[in-house]
Order: C-alpha cells, then structure tokens, then sequence
C-alpha cells in the first residue's frame, strides 16, 4: 500500500483535484491495481491524499511513468507548498464488509516508543474481531511502515459519526487507548490523526 500526501497551494487547490481525480480513475483500470482512492482533510481541503494499494511493487513503479502519474508530478512541481510525503507500508490486519463512498474515514500515524511494536501489534491484533462484529465499523487495516518498525497507520472507516462516537466508547478499545497515552513517542497521540473526504473512486 502506498500513502500519498499533498500540501497545495490555495490557489491551484480545484485544479489539483482534477489531476488527483483523473489519476485515481485511470489507476483504477490499470493491471495490479487493487484500490485507489483520493481525499481532502476535514478541515483543510488543500491537504490531499491518494491511497493506492497494488499486487506488487512492480506495478506501482510501472504506473509512476504513466501519462496519467507523469501529470501529478508535472503539477507538483509549480502547485505545491511542499514535496509531497509518500509512505510504503505493510498490511498487518485487515478486513472490508463493504465500500461505502459517504463512509467516515480516519487514518492515524503512530510512531511508537522503541520495543513496544510487538505489543501495539498484539493488542490491535485482539480488537480486530471486535470491530468486525461491530455494526456500522465497515473497514479497519493496521499497517507497518516499511522501513521503520516503530511507525504504524491504522485506517478505519465508520458509517456515520454516530458509530464512530459509539466505537470511542467500545470497551475492547481500552487497551489502545491506554497504549496511545503511554507508550507513544511524542503525544499526544491525536496529533497523528486524519479525518479524510473521499473525491475520487476507491
């Protein structure tokens, strides 16, 4: 899987959507490509995210000298505030009950302290089936940062804000929740959160 984050200039902010819109959209029809997809931040629309996920690296690096990717990186070079940040991480633990284009959608970067990686991976590992029997929790994936063992991306989507209140509250959340407050390296801990509006396809 591959996170792609943009800072774009206010004023180059509706032209950037198109590009990151039509990009998705090409991607998505391409050989090895399992989803794509392309977000705003709540909040401030001119931070903008594309996550891929493709069968193989080889792939990825194919799509890179499409027309289509050619032209995402034309436009950072004159709309951006800042390079853009693109991450590779690993799957851990996932799963999807549906897609859902209007889903609430959170994603949280942690960076955990030294030595604790086996234990953050075992206690989300535990929440896993919880959430899968959870109504209106329609995807959860945790992730690894290749590269860096102790950066982890948790990815949820909820049905609406109510579910999502309601997971807040969910008793089997606790042990994360106390994970976050003491085992992280600079908290607090929602400083890493994103909350996410889909614009183009998953």
């Amino acid at each position: 899987m591959v996170l792609t984050q943009y800072h774009v200039k206010t004023a180059w902010q509706n032209r950037f959507l198109e590009v990151l819109d039509e990009y998705v959209r090409i991607a998505a029809t391409k050989e090895g490509n399992i989803m794509s997809a392309a977000y705003y931040e709540r909040g401030d629309a001119c931070i903008m995210w594309i996550v891929e996920r493709w069968s193989s690296h080889t792939f990825y690096k194919q799509n890179k000298k499409s027309t289509d990717a050619k032209a995402v990186g034309a436009f950072t070079k004159m709309g951006l505030s800042s390079p853009p940040e693109t991450t590779f991480v690993k799957e851990l633990e996932s799963f999807s009950k549906e897609v859902n284009q209007d889903a609430l959608t959170i994603m949280l970067f942690i960076d955990v302290k030294a030595g604790t990686e086996k234990q953050f991976i075992s206690i989300n590992r535990n929440l896993a089936p919880v959430l899968q029997e959870a109504p209106g929790v329609l995807f959860y994936q945790l992730s690894q940062v290749i590269n860096n063992k102790t950066r982890f991306v948790v990815c949820k989507q909820f049905r609406d804000w109510d579910t999502f209140r309601y997971h807040l509250q969910e008793p089997a959340l606790q042990p994360v929740l106390i994970f976050l407050q003491t085992s992280i390296k600079e908290p607090p801990f929602e400083k890493g959160y994103h909350h996410l509006i889909p614009f183009a396809p998953q």
